[in-house]
Parts: structure tokens; sequence; C-alpha cells
């Protein structure tokens, strides 16, 4: 059993995730203390590749990145780079694909957020840098963790705009999600199986890492429900 498939589907996930993590986080801060007209238009562009086809995601990206676009074009020819058909092409999709879940779930951990808290480290001389990161952030650690669990696993299991960027080469481009389509339209369906318990195997061990998270944090819970 070739075991690439697994390999580049955790790397894509990792990468795509760390990046959406500072992305999302910084997007939802600033975002959220915008007036309600300016938020509520910024929202409806961040989270649109939420709610269209996957698909439709790839062929807008392709539109962009491939080598006879602007950019596509302008790496290319600068740095002889291809920005598809490539393994980290697929890294390009999957960041589109699960900003609007890291966005929207840490954005409204931060709306939630008691401001007070804000105001009194204010009043004490604390810099709104460690304001940040030593007040708000482990108050609203739940939602963030949520936003990143949800980004990463959602990560793995992309196919539609992953297939159209990336393609699949096995060995090179080939993830958990397109090897299962590759081996299940090929008629190998007891490995298509393996592939799909893997995955299965994968999101119910993230799943349980959260919950587990959860557990050593209580007081986070509790905060929430007095709130």
């Amino acid at each position: 059993m070739d075991w690439y498939p697994l390999y580049n589907s955790l790397r894509i996930a990792a990468i795509s995730t760390a990046v959406i993590f500072f992305l999302g986080i910084a997007a939802a801060y600033y975002i959220a203390k915008l007036p309600r007209l300016i938020k509520g238009i910024l929202d409806v562009v961040l989270t649109l590749p939420l709610v269209l086809p996957p698909t439709v995601v790839g062929y807008l990206l392709l539109r962009v990145l491939g080598p006879k676009r602007i950019i596509g074009m302008w790496a290319l020819e600068t740095f002889g780079v291809k920005l598809v058909m490539t393994w980290w092409s697929a890294i390009f999709a999957t960041m589109v694909v699960i900003f609007p879940l890291m966005y929207r779930t840490v954005r409204s951990a931060f709306e939630a957020f008691d401001e007070t808290l804000s105001y009194a480290g204010q009043t004490l001389g604390l810099s709104n840098t460690y304001i940040f990161w030593r007040i708000r952030m482990p108050c609203c650690r739940q939602g963030i963790l949520a936003g990143t669990v949800l980004a990463f696993a959602r990560a793995l299991g992309e196919y539609g705009a992953t297939s159209m960027i990336a393609g699949y080469t096995p060995g090179k481009t080939a993830t958990i999600s397109t090897t299962v389509y590759q081996l299940w339209r090929t008629g190998d369906d007891a490995m298509a199986f393996r592939w799909v318990l893997v995955n299965v195997a994968i999101s119910a061990v993230v799943l349980l890492a959260v919950n587990l998270l959860e557990r050593k944090h209580p007081d986070g819970g509790k905060r929430r429900r007095q709130a």
C-alpha cells in the first residue's frame, strides 16, 4: 500500500491550516472592529468560498494561477515555477476553502469577548499586544481551537478544488480524497475502502484530541455559560 497520499494530505492540511490560523485570526480581529456595513460586505467576500461548489473555487483559481494567466505566467517567467499541477498547488485550494471556517469561528469568539477586560488592561498600562496575546487569546481559545480543528479537518478531506488545480499524479500530487476517487473509478473498491477507513480514523483522532483539550480547560466553558 502506497502511503504517499496520506503523507501528502497531511502536509497540505498542516501547511494550509498553519497559514490560515494567523490569517483568520488577523482578519477576524480587525474586521470585527469595522462598521457594520463594511463588515457585512467583507463577510460576504471572505465567506463566499464556504457556499460555492469546490469545483467552482478550483476553476476560479485556475483562471488566476494558470500558466497562461497573469499571476501564473509571471511566476513561471520570473521564477520558473508552475503554480498549478504540483503538490503544493493544493495548498492554494485548501487555503481558500478553509479560510471561511477559521475566520467565522474566530470572529464569533472575538465578538463574544468581554471588552471590559481589555479596557481594564489599558487602564493598568498594558500594551495592546499584551492584552491581545495574554488576555483576549486565552479567553477565546475554545473558539480558536474549534476553528483550527474544523479548518484542518476540512483541508484533509478537500477534493473538488484540489483535483482541479493539482490534479492526480501518483507519487506527486495524489491525496487521500483524489486517491479514493481514482481507485473507485478504476474498480478497486477494496483499496478505496481502505483509504476511506484511514481518513475516518484520522478525523476521529482529531476530534478526540479536541475533546481532551476542552476537558483540560473546564473554566473556559464555565465562563461562557455564566456570560
